[in-house]
């Protein structure tokens, strides 16, 4: 099937295969103009890219791991995914008993959808070729690209406290400071941009989010619940990301902090 709407390829950080050792592959994802992917939940729409692995027997690959997401819009209605070009990885571990002199060759098929104005599915093998080393080196261009990617990952956080509470279709998150590595928001238009994405689909993507800064630079975002949800019995947890450009720690540090408040219903 043909890459409409985005260009796939598997890179590998290393510039050879250490037997026994781990190393990362990326699924490098190259967006044409106007489009973009998903990532691991879309939110109420789309399809997240996925990979599955064809390795040779003695091998294991870990989980695809996704950078931090972006609000990306399909049509008018707010998704989780990427309109920028983007790195995803994986960590391959290949067995010790690997021939020196060797090469090898890791296949495996993504499946991903591309929208613009309209969407397109795409399912596609792809391979990638190293030699068996007693060393290697890293790749200049994909090591930086990959470290960019984990560095804006998403983290816990003891600088943040977190409470949740939800009465009929209105959930009421409550984000406070906790110690002095924490950096609230300067003003209101700056707390204004940070975004909450959903990591199961609990509350809707695409309904608005309202975010009000208060004096003590604690924060009260208030989401609304999605209409489906794909568990069997709503969550214990409120599973989010909250995504703050201007950093949540001193200094600008982490663009994403990930928490899990135990939800209290009323």
């Amino acid at each position: 099937m043909a890459q409409q709407g985005v260009k796939l390829q598997l890179v590998s950080e290393q510039s050879a295969i250490v037997p026994g050792k781990p190393f990362t592959v990326g699924l490098w994802l190259e967006h044409d103009r106007g489009y973009h992917t998903y990532w691991r939940f879309p939110g109420i729409v789309g399809v997240p890219t996925q990979i599955q692995w064809h390795l040779p027997r003695g091998w294991k690959a870990g989980e695809l791991i996704y950078p931090e997401p972006e609000r990306t819009l399909m049509f008018k209605i707010k998704a989780q995914g990427f309109d920028r070009d983007v790195m995803l990885r994986t960590e391959i571990t290949p067995p010790a008993n690997l021939k020196v002199g060797d090469s090898v060759t890791l296949t495996g098929t993504a499946a991903w959808m591309a929208c613009s104005n309209t969407c397109h599915p795409g399912s596609m093998d792809l391979s990638l070729t190293l030699p068996v080393a007693e060393t290697a080196e890293l790749n200049a261009k994909w090591h930086k690209l990959l470290d960019v990617e984990r560095a804006r990952a998403e983290q816990t956080s003891d600088a943040w406290t977190s409470s949740v509470s939800e009465k009929g279709d209105t959930i009421t998150l409550v984000l406070k400071p906790a110690t002095a590595e924490a950096r609230p928001s300067k003003n209101q238009r700056e707390a204004d941009h940070i975004i909450a994405f959903t990591e199961d689909g609990w509350f809707d993507s695409d309904k608005p989010q309202n975010i009000l800064r208060h004096d003590d630079g604690s924060l009260t975002i208030t989401l609304i619940k999605a209409d489906t949800y794909i568990g069997n019995k709503p969550p214990k947890t409120l599973r989010v990301i909250l995504r703050n450009d201007d950093g949540w720690l001193q200094g600008g540090g982490l663009r994403c902090l990930e928490i899990a408040p135990r939800i209290e219903r009323q």
